[in-house]
């Protein structure tokens, strides 16, 4: 099958306006008369529920939480960008285009981010109308800060909650169609299945995970805004929660899954500290603004720290080695997020680590505090201050940007960040692979959309910061809405989709079967003990790093593991009750297949290109080393039984209006 992405015609900053001004529309007494069903209730979730039944359709929300505000976006703590230039620095929306298709390493859709660009300003005044407290500068205008990637200043946040204000704006608009009738909300259900009809999605078989209920669900489209897949690697930055099973059960279904080896580590995060560990916190990249990166010069200071002998604050200035600003000059601290991380990596693996693991290096605010209290010094008409009141004032400032992250690190840790730096070390944390998506974010399955972070459409092989929670709004806000009523302008007349039919009843017998396997499979180890084993697979041999040996053996052992999975699983409890470890045990089955595909493409992908960094191809500066001539298209992967087995598709992808070179932030 072809993939036809569906890129309309005309110059890039046109396509958008004129696509809408000739797609299929259908009118509101119609819309009464058509159900949609959407997955997940994060940002994409949330603003196409809400949106949708704001047009007058009739929409299905499915949550496995007890609440939607409980959904992941909650987490995302930097910010949210867009092209409103409030800076006056020189942003506009084909700069933000520019520098995320740059951050992408070139393997975006050109028309896709163009689009995300241009409905990015739209967004900022959506969430200000509902109430958003983004912070804002002393004139009373909103304010901005910089993010990797990036020379400007474009990203609107909440002190360090950004993700979570955004999500309450969401949250509050959906709970008003909820109320209206427009919305009836399935909290605690999860989706096992995507049903078909005549080729195209028509349902889904939820669980309600309370009661264990299999319950089936019929509607005109389906929307999946179901967030992605970083817990394959069992420590991510990702809540516990967090799955990849609906993308996975569309993917069985007919959906292509695009870039799946597409992982974004980011350089943030608290350091593993032991194997009881479950996950791991994030500190949010909007610390790389005033906070900066360094690890000791000299190996015996390294290790004198290791040790716990020396102590960071004793190391003079000119023993400390900030290689971020050593090696990329220009941008310092703000490389992107695969660029930094790989950096950290280099530094530890060659003996400079900080930690007990010595896998950290350190994050430091000392010279921001000594900046910002001169300056309030300065403001306040302060002569000579003494440095004890220079670092007084100086917290005052850095309290108020990023204080609740500072709390957080040192409840986990027990070190103050004011007075010792941060340790910080990468982890996984988003995904830009996904379910494969056209224009109108349609899958390769008629009528099953894609939302968010489960579709693979905007980011190419590296996200920039502050970009996700950008196109999970642009989605569910700006994009959906017009797009899915091309496809259903043809359902006015259809009428309710019937349940009781061979298609739904073959659906939920799959499932139950699936559920009756693992419940009644007498083997001796935990779900989670399969998913550490999982887990450490892959951050050894698909992490920051692969090669094709490593990647080989990781298909093989991921085999041998499922294999192990479906014979020595031990699932208590029972299938007609509430039973988190089977709920667990569905989804970590899904991740065993989703791991050896992941691998595919990674061993597929003889290049380097972003978060996808395979050890053979690279610069002798240790840079990413693209190959335009192969590689220069989506890897969209047709299930076929087997992940190992899986069908490649290839999307080409055209740069009209970028000139494809080097990515270099030197």
């Amino acid at each position: 099958m072809s993939l036809n992405s569906r890129i309309p015609e005309g110059p890039l900053d046109k396509k958008w306006q004129n696509h809408k001004n000739n797609i299929n529309l259908v009118n509101p007494a119609n819309k009464r008369n058509i159900d949609v069903i959407v997955v997940g209730t994060g940002l994409a979730g949330a603003s196409a529920a809400a949106s949708l039944a704001e047009m007058g359709y009739n929409v299905k929300s499915f949550c496995f939480q007890d609440s939607p505000r409980r959904a992941h976006s909650i987490a995302a703590q930097g910010g949210i960008n867009a092209a409103k230039n409030y800076q006056n620095d020189g942003d506009s929306v084909y700069r933000l285009f520019y520098d995320t298709v740059k951050g992408g390493d070139y393997r975006s859709r050109e028309a896709n981010v163009y689009r995300l660009a241009e409905v990015s300003t739209n967004i900022i005044d959506q969430c200000v109308a509902q109430g958003v407290p983004f912070a804002r500068d002393y004139g009373g205008l909103l304010d901005n800060r910089s993010f990797g990637g990036v020379q400007v200043s474009r990203t609107f946040y909440a002190k360090g909650q950004t993700g979570q204000q955004l999500l309450l704006g969401a949250y509050s608009a959906l709970s008003r169609q909820i109320s209206k009738g427009k919305v009836k909300l399935y909290n605690r259900h999860e989706m096992m299945e995507v049903v078909k009809v005549d080729g195209k999605a028509r349902g889904i078989i939820a669980k309600n995970l309370v009661t264990g209920e299999i319950e089936r669900h019929g509607a005109h489209a389906v929307v999946l805004a179901s967030g992605g897949y970083g817990n394959v690697f069992f420590l991510s930055t990702n809540a516990m929660g967090s799955n990849g099973s609906a993308a996975w059960k569309a993917h069985r279904k007919g959906a292509h899954f695009a870039n799946p080896c597409y992982t974004q580590i980011h350089p943030t995060c608290i350091p593993v500290s032991g194997d009881y560990q479950s996950k791991l916190t994030l500190m949010s990249e909007s610390l790389r603004n005033d906070g900066r990166i360094w690890v000791p010069k000299k190996k015996e200071d390294a290790e004198a720290v290791r040790k716990g002998s020396l102590k960071p604050t004793e190391i003079a200035e000119e023993n400390r080695d900030y290689y971020l600003e050593r090696r990329y000059p220009s941008f310092g601290n703000l490389v992107p997020r695969d660029v930094a991380s790989r950096a950290a990596k280099e530094r530890c693996d060659a003996g400079f680590g900080v930690n007990k693991t010595g896998e950290a290096v350190f994050l430091d605010f000392s010279s921001a505090i000594e900046r910002y209290g001169k300056e309030e010094a300065n403001v306040k008409g302060i002569d000579n201050p003494s440095k004890a009141k220079i670092k007084d004032l100086g917290e005052k400032v850095v309290e108020s940007k990023y204080g609740n992250l500072f709390q957080m690190y040192e409840k986990i840790t027990g070190d103050n960040p004011y007075y010792t730096p941060m340790k910080i070390y990468p982890a996984v944390h988003y995904t830009m692979g996904g379910i494969w998506v056209d224009y109108n974010l349609m899958t390769s399955v008629p009528g099953l959309y894609a939302a968010g972070e489960a579709n693979f459409s905007d980011h190419g092989a590296n996200r920039l910061g502050a970009s996700a929670l950008m196109q999970g709004l642009a989605d569910g806000y700006f994009v959906l809405p017009y797009t899915i009523g091309d496809y259903l302008a043809d359902d006015i007349r259809t009428g309710a989709i019937d349940t009781n039919t061979k298609e739904f009843e073959e659906a939920e017998k799959e499932v139950k079967d699936r559920i009756d396997k693992l419940i009644n499979n007498n083997g001796k180890f935990s779900v989670d003990q399969f998913h550490k084993r999982l887990g450490k697979i892959m951050w050894n041999k698909c992490g920051m790093a692969r090669n094709a040996e490593g990647l080989k053996e990781a298909i093989k052992e991921i085999r041998e593991l499922r294999e192990e999975f479906w014979k020595d699983v031990k699932v208590p409890g029972k299938a007609d009750q509430y039973n988190p470890e089977l709920d667990k045990a569905g989804r970590v089955a899904d991740f065993l297949e989703l791991g050896e595909l992941m691998c595919v493409d990674a061993l597929n992908r003889e290049e380097s290109a972003g978060g996808h960094f395979r050890e053979e191809y690279q610069t002798e500066e240790g840079e990413a080393k693209r190959d335009d001539d192969n590689y220069r298209y989506v890897a969209a992967w047709e299930y076929t039984g087997e992940p190992s087995e899986a069908k490649l598709h290839k999307e080409e992808l055209i740069f009209d209006n970028i000139e494809l070179k080097t990515r270099s932030y030197k």
